[in-house]
């Protein structure tokens, strides 16, 4: 897996995630037919990180920074906005592997494994 390649990048960090990146992993297992004791093991992986829920702030971070990249002709997804909404917000770097939809946006820090 991926996760190894990041191993050095995270450790010694407290790791959060985005609601939505939660909701994109329930959708892949969804998606991939994942079994029931498998889902539990991807519910026990996830209660390692905080998950930062969506609020009146997230909102309002998430509409703005979707109307500035549309703007400026470079619409995001929905999903990505609300990753780099995040991020933004609670001025994180994202750590991701999908550099290119996420080092277009102004002021994310984007960190990658080496």
């Amino acid at each position: 897996t991926r996760a190894k390649d990041y191993a050095a990048l995270l450790q010694g960090n407290q790791l959060a995630l985005s609601f939505m990146t939660v909701a994109e992993l329930f959708q892949w297992s969804a998606i991939h037919k994942w079994s029931e004791p498998r889902i539990k093991q991807l519910e026990q992986t996830l209660s390692n990180y905080l998950v930062i829920p969506v609020d009146i702030e997230l909102c309002r971070s998430w509409g703005n920074l979707r109307a500035e990249m549309q703007i400026i002709g470079r619409p995001i997804s929905v999903q990505d906005a609300w990753i780099a909404a995040t991020a933004l917000l609670y001025n994180l770097p994202l750590v991701t592997h999908n550099v290119k939809d996420f080092s277009r946006i102004p002021g994310l820090e984007v960190r990658t494994s080496p």
